[in-house]
């Protein structure tokens, strides 16, 4: 196609491509914040949804855990709760943007977006 320009033809089907993957990127992080993923503490006890960016949209708490002396253990299942809803929120985002990245030949492991 791009005869004696030596490696510009390549450089022409790179571009096009890094363009599709910067639209297509928008595309996911639009969609990160309608993935939601829960992290539970205590058996159910609390639970803790989040959007796949990180996001914390709701917390629910079973009543039977509202006992003045436990006030300490349930902050810390509050806390366990959120912190695994964001772990599964990162991973989630992950995976979704490895589907993107699959067929680019980038180096496995490689985060994006950067």
């Amino acid at each position: 196609m791009f005869k004696g320009l030596g490696g510009l033809g390549d450089m022409a089907g790179m571009m096009k491509k890094a363009q599709e993957m910067q639209s297509k990127m928008g595309e996911m992080q639009d969609e990160l914040h309608n993935i939601m993923v829960v992290g539970e503490a205590g058996a159910g006890l609390v639970k803790a949804t989040a959007s796949a960016k990180g996001d914390l949209k709701a917390l629910d708490i079973d009543p039977s855990i509202f006992n003045g002396d436990d006030k300490e253990v349930v902050e810390d299942l509050i806390l366990a709760a959120v912190k695994e809803a964001q772990a599964k929120a990162a991973e989630r985002a992950q995976e979704e943007m490895s589907k993107l990245t699959d067929g680019l030949g980038l180096p496995a492991g490689m985060k994006l977006p950067f």
